[in-house]
Formats: structure tokens, sequence, C-alpha cells
């Protein structure tokens, strides 16, 4: 049976039984409970996670205490705060699993070493990161431009098992509406 990861990485690039064992070897299991943090707001995040079970928010809380649910991240998705991985600042959000999850993670110095010794994977990641731009661009002009009943259909069409597994008061936050106007968007 292939590795999830690989027919993840093979969705883009080509791999022989050796590049992947390679790739694999940066790679570290983990897994966590349901609730547990992944990254504290105003921690480095260190880490790059995909998802091989389970499913996590990325998220911010205002003074107010309202939640901000920035991205969902579900099986073969990749999550972090990519600012705070990226320039190795800390992190303006959360991470935290909404079920039991088991993710593999790579570390920051890890993914700069295999892609400078692995062209194929610098590719990957190229591409990966061009596909989360777009999915961010869509989402940012959605929350723009279209009201929150579109934008309700339009997760519900993109994602609909998402609704089975992620608790009301989280999509209505994802959305940025109260939990009644999603109840109403429900009906």
């Amino acid at each position: 049976m292939t590795h999830p990861l690989r027919r993840h990485i093979e969705e883009i690039i080509p791999l022989t039984d050796e590049e992947f064992t390679y790739i694999l070897s940066f790679f570290q299991p983990i897994t966590k409970r349901k609730h547990q943090y992944l990254l504290q707001e105003g921690e480095i995040a260190n880490k790059e996670y995909w998802v091989v079970k389970g499913c996590v928010k990325s998220y911010f809380i205002e003074d107010s205490g309202k939640e901000h649910i920035l991205q969902f991240a579900m099986e073969n998705w990749w999550i972090t705060d990519y600012e705070s991985f990226v320039k190795q600042l800390p992190s303006k959000t959360a991470i935290d699993c909404i079920e039991d999850c088991e993710l593999l993670y790579i570390t920051y110095e890890n993914r700069d070493k295999l892609t400078a010794s692995m062209h194929k994977m610098e590719r990957f990641w190229a591409k990966k990161s061009k596909m989360g731009r777009i999915a961010l661009q869509k989402r940012i002009v959605s929350l723009l431009q279209n009201s929150a009943k579109e934008r309700y259909n339009q997760l519900l069409e993109q994602y609909p098992t998402l609704f089975q597994r992620v608790p009301k008061k989280m999509i209505a936050a994802y959305l940025g509406v109260s939990r009644e106007t999603l109840s109403r968007l429900n009906s």
C-alpha cells in the first residue's frame, strides 16, 4: 500500500521509491488529541504540518473574545502560520485540533535542507504555494464580494464533509457571521 504522503506528492511530481524514502526521512509523525495545540499565539512556528487524519483550525481571538478562523485543514492539507514559519517571527495565530489527529511535520530547517538537496521537492512546494495563494485570493474576494448566504453555499459545495466534522459555531467564525445568522442561512 502506498504511503498517503507519497500519493499526495505524486499528484504533482513523480517519485522513485528511493526518492520517497529520502523525503520521508525529513518528516516526523505526531499524534494529537482533540483540543490540543499545534501552535499557540506568540510561539515561533518552526514546523509545517501535513494532516494524515483529523481536522485542525488556524485562528486568532480578538481582545473582545471573538474568534476568527482563517483556515481549516483536513486530510492531505498543509498548515502552519506561514508568516511565522518563513520569517521565524512570533505567531499571530494559533492552531489546534478539532478532532484527534495524526500528522506529519517537517521543521523549517529540514524543509530548507530537503528543497536544497532535491529540486523535485522545491517544485512541489512552489506548486503548493501557488495553489494556496489562489485559494486565499478566492477566499478574500468571496469575503469582500459575496453575501453571507453565498459564502455559506460556496463552502458547503466545496467542502460538504466539513459540515459533519466541525461545530456550527466554527463554521460561523470561518464565514465571519454570528451563530444566529448561520442558523438562518442553514434553514
